[in-house]
């Protein structure tokens, strides 16, 4: 369970820099140029991403059931996560009405991700995985809606088209992930 910690630990500070000391990682970024900095961000997040799936797995070995979850919530799980897979896609697709909307549908989509998962899985393992996303993408995103707020920024809404790319995009990736990506990456097929 300590792995599974230290990876979240180790992703989700990473990914906090913004939020709880944007003048530091500014000073970062000023200093070592942003591509270099890019670089540096990108590896330690996936050296945190692959200690949380390490420490995941190997917290599955010896679980610690804290609840069972309701028949329902295997499908709630999956509604969630295709709405997530959708807000992601917003957030990349320039214009969207659903960016304009929510100003940051990247981080709504992992804290609906993180509260599906969470539903569905009655773990410790998952209570410390999914309850610490579901908790960031919270606080992340009332800091950014407040700084938004603050800030007078606002985000531009195109056509419905632009809603339209986004949803198709969200929902093909989240049916190939559950289908063909899931399971591999898992070792849990969420549909058989």
């Amino acid at each position: 369970m300590l792995l599974l910690i230290a990876g979240v630990l180790i992703f989700l500070g990473v990914h906090s820099l913004g939020v709880v000391a944007p003048e530091w990682r500014g000073r970062q970024v000023a200093r070592m140029g942003e591509g270099p900095w890019k670089l540096a961000y990108s590896a330690v997040s996936l050296v945190g991403l692959f200690v949380v799936i390490w420490g995941y797995g190997a917290a599955r070995g010896n679980p610690v059931v804290l609840w069972s979850a309701p028949a329902f919530a295997r499908h709630l799980t999956a509604l969630l996560t295709v709405i997530a897979f959708v807000l992601v896609a917003a957030a990349y697709v320039p214009g969207t009405r659903i960016k304009a909307a929510l100003g940051h549908p990247m981080t709504v989509g992992i804290a609906l991700w993180a509260l599906g998962h969470l539903l569905a899985n009655g773990r410790l393992n998952a209570l410390i995985l999914f309850g610490s996303f579901l908790a960031w993408a919270v606080i992340v995103y009332v800091v950014r809606r407040r700084r938004d707020r603050e800030a007078g920024r606002t985000y531009p809404a195109g056509g419905l088209a632009r809603d339209a790319i986004a949803a198709v995009i969200g929902v093909v990736v989240s049916v190939v992930f559950a289908l063909y990506l899931h399971g591999p990456l898992t070792g849990i097929r969420p549909f058989g």
